[in-house]
């Protein structure tokens, strides 16, 4: 079991460990999200009923939905800010609130650091988000906002060779460098 934190309510939840097969399916479904479920089973050697109650299980716990796996700029909204926010902890419930209340925020993380939070804006254009940004800056507690335009995406989100890593099916160069040692000094 491991312990994650809902991105929708801020709150502590338990969440159980993905399995190899789990993974094996998720990796199946990284090269090719629409993939039906007896297509999976197909390709992994499993029968259809494992697959399909597996993905039912991992749509509910694990896999974003939809709306996660769509850019921003396809929207329209083809600027994208991160901006760190400098806040009283008193007031973080109510900001977290607050930002959910703003269309454009599209994420939000709790840091450690100087800033306090940090929240990742799209928006139209300069114009757009600057009221964005002077929004953000309203919000009860928050006491400062610093800015920094993304100018290009070098390393697309992605978890694919996560998943590979955790099966096992990839090794960085110092693993295979001839070294004995495996994941997390474990023999290789």
């Amino acid at each position: 079991m491991h312990y994650f934190w809902d991105p929708n309510g801020a709150n502590l939840h338990l969440m159980q460990a993905l399995d190899s097969t789990d993974r094996r399916i998720l990796l199946a479904l990284s090269s090719v999200a629409r993939r039906s479920a007896s297509a999976i089973a197909a390709a992994l050697g499993m029968g259809r009923n494992t697959v399909q109650s597996r993905l039912s299980r991992l749509e509910g716990e694990v896999l974003d939905p939809m709306d996660r796996r769509i850019p921003p700029a396809a929207l329209g909204f083809g600027l994208l800010s991160f901006v760190e926010l400098h806040v009283q902890q008193r007031h973080l419930g109510t900001i977290t609130e607050q930002l959910r209340q703003i269309p454009e925020v599209i994420e939000a993380h709790g840091l450690t650091g100087s800033a306090d939070i940090l929240v990742r804006v799209a928006a139209a254009n300069a114009e757009e988000l600057f009221r964005v940004h002077g929004r953000l800056l309203n919000i009860e507690g928050v006491q400062r906002a610093d800015s920094a335009l993304s100018m290009a995406e070098l390393v697309p989100y992605r978890t694919t060779k996560l998943i590979e890593m955790s099966l096992g099916e990839h090794r960085s160069g110092a693993e295979t460098a001839g070294n004995g040692q495996g994941r997390c000094g474990e023999p290789a």
